[in-house]
């Protein structure tokens, strides 16, 4: 029997955010059926995009991904498509575009322009001339392996409390979009369903008030979600020079973010408001989510 909880097997790391933390605080914190979590839903089977929309009712998607990775997902997809005539698969399947249509899709690049600088300010100059100049020749993998040894540095955690110190215009746009009620239910991915999706779902539940250890536990599961495909993705990391760590959930994680809330802005409310989230969004998302009975 699969011992992974997400009820959409051909989207990874799928879950109601709102049953884990009220399963884990046994209470009824959270409204549930309206904040999802999970990896890319680009390669879910038909059957699954109508569940998203006619079970789960999804109406937006939050995806978090870069702009290569949305690129190395459409070349996945169209070898899909052209290896169809081998490989027995549904003519709906095959015909579905990459994006839902009745979803509404928000594409923020949450490692954009501001967390690219923040890395590129760690390297030495003869790094920084090297980077350039791969970039200009299209080597990205080699590129990014000049990178890989300043992230390994910072682990997983460091990248987070960076992130939420630099990506402060995706923080915003994505509370944009929580703070408009017809965006409800949403879910929220990037390619794992781990990192990016985990900050940010993070400063959501933190924000509603729900106890750092649910918080964490809700993380954490990501770790079994994604044992299944761990090993491939280990060999996509190593590519580029990042060790296993990468691949699996930081321990520390959210108590650093939390920490790190806390000393440097006084809380994530006074976070938010420092980036342009103020009181009145907060207030309606939380309204949204929270459940007040």
């Amino acid at each position: 029997m699969d011992d992974t909880y997400s009820p959409l097997k051909s989207v990874p790391n799928f879950r109601d955010v709102g049953v884990i933390i009220n399963g884990k605080e046994e209470t009824k914190r959270l409204k549930t059926g309206l904040l999802y979590r999970g990896a890319r839903p680009d390669e879910a089977t038909y059957l699954d995009r109508q569940r998203l929309v006619k079970e789960f009712k999804v109406r937006t998607i939050i995806d978090l991904r870069t702009k290569t990775e949305h690129i190395e997902q459409a070349q996945k997809r169209e070898a899909k498509i052209k290896s169809s005539a081998a490989v027995p698969q549904s003519n709906d399947e095959i015909a579905e575009p990459l994006k839902i249509p009745s979803v509404s899709y928000h594409e923020l690049n949450f490692n954009g322009s501001a967390f690219s600088r923040m890395l590129i300010s760690q390297l030495s100059w003869m790094e920084f001339f090297r980077l350039a100049g791969l970039m200009l020749c299209g080597y990205r993998t080699h590129a990014i392996r000049i990178l890989a040894p300043k992230m390994e540095a910072m682990g997983l955690a460091g990248l987070a409390t960076q992130s939420l110190d630099v990506c402060t215009k995706e923080v915003k746009q994505f509370f944009d979009v929580l703070a408009d009620k017809e965006s409800w239910p949403v879910m929220v991915h990037c390619t794992q369903g781990k990192d990016r999706t985990g900050l940010t779902v993070l400063l959501v539940l933190l924000l509603a008030g729900v106890d750092v250890a649910a918080v964490e536990h809700d993380y954490l599961m990501s770790d079994a979600e994604l044992a299944p495909e761990r090993e491939q993705r280990v060999k996509e990391i190593s590519a580029i020079g990042l060790s296993e760590d990468f691949a699996r959930c930081a321990p520390e994680l959210v108590h650093a973010v939390h920490e790190h809330l806390e000393t440097k802005y006084g809380g994530v409310s006074k976070y938010l408001e420092s980036v342009g989230v103020s009181r009145a969004m907060q207030e309606t998302v939380t309204h949204i989510i929270v459940d007040q009975a």
